[in-house]
């Protein structure tokens, strides 16, 4: 595709969020393909050097911007690179942290969509003079029914990939201006386009780990951050059971999260598994019992927003609480920013704070917030 022809300079402009792997790359590259003008613009986030992110590629680090270079180069597209590393580290890794810290469970892709991929490229966009900004998320985004600037954000076709959950708080007013190449083909489909169409990184495996976090090891990483950050070393405190009897030790609670079974450290957990069913940050407290003390028929969810004017009252709705998590039937009383949502026909669910739980009708977000 190397040298392809010129796309007509009446075409709308459209730059095309790269973050070095393969699905960013065909979303571009597809772009290309249906005569679009194309440029690509990739986000320096977070400083990997001297870790795994910057030996064998993980989204934001060093060798994804340079696999993002060379897949513009390929497409012979302009290339830039937008440094968002501070505001990152802000809004998204100070988060991470602090919630972990708090005995939350913090959800940092949502929240980079929410403050970091939509809102600040599309400025950066506009000022290019493009008139869309495309991701290779697996979404979609269409018009709804016949009127005009009326638009609705719609779980992927591949129900595998669907990123819809964590696009809920991307800036709604502004999804007449987003593109999603992706939401209508599987991952296999976008394997076999980036095969045919030639891109340098088509066999480039997924990262699997948070971009800031490519060993996988979360609760180190917090304690490192929490020295770094002039902070001490998250304290130690006790594994209890719902009365109140100690079990274990722990090293912080940092290390838990709400619904987890395995690594409790608990030396005989009996014929039926133990979970974590709470944390108190406060007092140092890790709480466990059966998986039915973990779950919940209702919970109240904050900081709502809304993909289109917030309801006047109660409604009907599915609840996804987590990603690839079932959606579950729940009325919803809408209070403002605050969501109080009642799960129907006596299910329940483990409902980790700190977590998204996301609205939809059909496939259709309505909105969502973070769970209380």
């Amino acid at each position: 595709m190397h040298g392809a022809v010129r796309a007509p300079a009446d075409r709308p402009l459209v730059v095309t969020a790269l973050s070095g792997g393969v699905d960013s790359a065909t979303a571009a590259a597809l772009l290309v393909e249906a005569g679009h003008r194309v440029v690509g613009m990739t986000l320096r986030l977070y400083d990997a050097s001297g870790t795994a992110a910057s030996i064998g590629g993980r989204c934001c680090g060093p060798r994804d911007v340079e696999d993002a270079r060379r897949v513009c180069a390929h497409l012979g597209i302009p290339f830039y690179v937008v440094d968002l590393a501070d505001e990152f580290e802000r809004r998204v890794v100070d988060d991470f942290t602090t919630a972990y810290l708090e005995g939350r469970t913090p959800n940092p892709c949502a929240r980079c969509n929410q403050y970091i991929k939509f809102s600040p490229l599309l400025r950066r966009a506009r000022a290019l003079g493009a008139d869309l900004l495309a991701t290779g998320h697996y979404a979609r985004i269409e018009p709804v029914g016949e009127r005009a600037g009326g638009w609705r954000l719609l779980r992927g076709v591949d129900r595998d990939k669907d990123q819809s959950y964590f696009l809920f708080a991307m800036p709604a007013d502004e999804l007449g201006s987003i593109r999603f190449p992706l939401g209508h083909l599987d991952k296999d489909e976008v394997r076999r386009q980036a095969a045919a169409l030639g891109l340098p990184n088509a066999d480039k495996a997924e990262s699997q780990e948070i971009c800031f976090v490519p060993d996988g090891d979360y609760a180190g990483f917090v304690e490192r951050r929490a020295l770094t950050r002039g902070g001490a070393r998250p304290a130690a405190g006790a594994v209890v059971d719902e009365s109140g009897a100690v079990l274990a030790r722990h090293d912080g609670v940092h290390r838990y999260t709400v619904g987890q079974r395995r690594g409790l450290g608990l030396p005989h957990p009996g014929a039926r598994p133990f979970y974590v069913t709470r944390i108190d940050a406060a007092r140092g407290e890790v709480v466990v019992g059966e998986r039915s003390a973990a779950e919940r028929s209702g919970f109240e969810v904050g900081d709502v927003q809304w993909m289109g004017p917030a309801p006047g009252g109660p409604l009907r709705a599915a609840v996804q609480v987590r990603h690839r998590a079932p959606p579950i039937a729940a009325d919803v009383d809408v209070d403002g920013a605050t969501a109080r949502v009642r799960l129907a026909d006596d299910a329940r669910a483990i409902a980790a704070p700190g977590q998204a739980a996301v609205f939809y009708r059909g496939d259709a977000v309505l909105g969502g917030g973070w769970i209380r």
